[in-house]
Formats: C-alpha cells, structure tokens, sequence
C-alpha cells in the first residue's frame, strides 16, 4: 500500500524507459525459446521415463521378484546379505520396495538396455538413483516399468526420497553396472 496516491492513475499509459522496454522484450523471447524447448526436450531428449504401469497385487509382485531372483541370482552381498541379481541383457529386473529396504541388489551390464519393474508392498517409496539424480515415487499396488541403459560402470546407489517411517534414512539400495562380458561374474566378497 503507497502512502500516497500516485499523480497519475492511468500508471498502465505511462511511457517505459527504454532499459526497461529492453529486458522486458529479452524476458518474453527467452519464454518463448524455453516453452518451445520443453517441447522439444519432450520428444527428442530421451529423458523421460516411460509413462507404463500397471495395477498389482503387492504379494504377487513379490512372488515374481522371488522366482526371477532365485533363477538369476549370482551370489550374495558382503556387508547387507541381500542376493546379487544379474539378468540377461535385454530382460526384466525386479526391484522390491519394502520397509526400509531395497531388495536385491541388482548387477546390469553397461550398454545394455533392461526393463526394470518397481513396486512397493507397504507405503509409499521414493526411488532416487544416485550420482544419475533418477527419481520415480514407487506406490504400492502399482507395478512401475522403465527401460534404462547403464551408460556407465560402477556402483549406483539407490535412495528412499519419500519419508517412509522411523527407519527411512537407513533406506538404500545398490545397484552395480559392470562391464559387457562380466554379466554373471564373481561377486565380491564385501559390497561397495
């Protein structure tokens, strides 16, 4: 609120100093560009998660996971126990949300392309891939498939992002990408 009126009421006929004509033409062309690069970004930036999901039953989507681990299963992480789980290129893999637990650990050969399903059996999860900054809200009762192609080998870890419970910051997960050839290599004997 102005302490004074202002001597003119009709603000909106005053004329705009240059300067300010100038960002205000730079400020609405730069919108522009930006709304037609979402567009674009959209179609052609290859980095949006595939929109497929589909309505499950959390206990028979932890029998699925159990029968693909136990048909893929390498060996067993060091330091958690959790099974490692390496499937074919170009297969499914499985990742079970559950308090406050992702369950397995998964190993994925880099180049290749896999179709990773994400469910939870209890609450809401958030799935943070990290250093890659994925994130995907994981819900139970909902079977979330995307397809990803490890670009790069290493030990990713994965982070619950949606508080969860009493134990939500001990909610983390791993998955490693080795390199081509190494699929079903010898798992090491403490994680990392």
């Amino acid at each position: 609120m102005a302490l004074q009126s202002p001597e003119n009421r009709l603000w909106w006929r005053e004329p705009i100093a240059r300067g300010e004509l100038l960002w205000i033409i730079v400020a609405f062309l730069w919108g522009l560009f930006m709304f037609f690069m979402m567009i674009y970004w959209h179609l052609e930036g290859k980095q949006n998660l595939s929109p497929e999901s589909y309505r499950v039953d959390p206990e028979n989507y932890l029998a699925r996971a159990e029968a693909w681990a136990e048909k893929y299963k390498i060996g067993e992480e060091g330091d958690t126990g959790y099974p490692v789980v390496a499937p074919p290129p170009g297969g499914d893999a499985y990742l079970v949300a559950r308090t406050f637990e992702w369950w397995p650990v998964l190993q994925l050969e880099r180049g290749q392309s896999y179709r990773l399903h994400l469910s939870s059996l209890d609450v809401q999860h958030g799935f943070s891939l990290q250093p890659v900054n994925m994130n995907i809200q994981v819900h139970p009762g909902l079977e979330h498939i995307i397809t990803i192609t490890p670009i790069e080998s290493g030990v990713f870890s994965i982070v619950c992002n949606e508080y969860c419970g009493l134990g939500h910051h001990v909610m983390t997960g791993r998955i490693r990408v080795v390199e081509p050839g190494q699929g079903a290599a010898a798992v090491p004997a403490q994680g990392g």
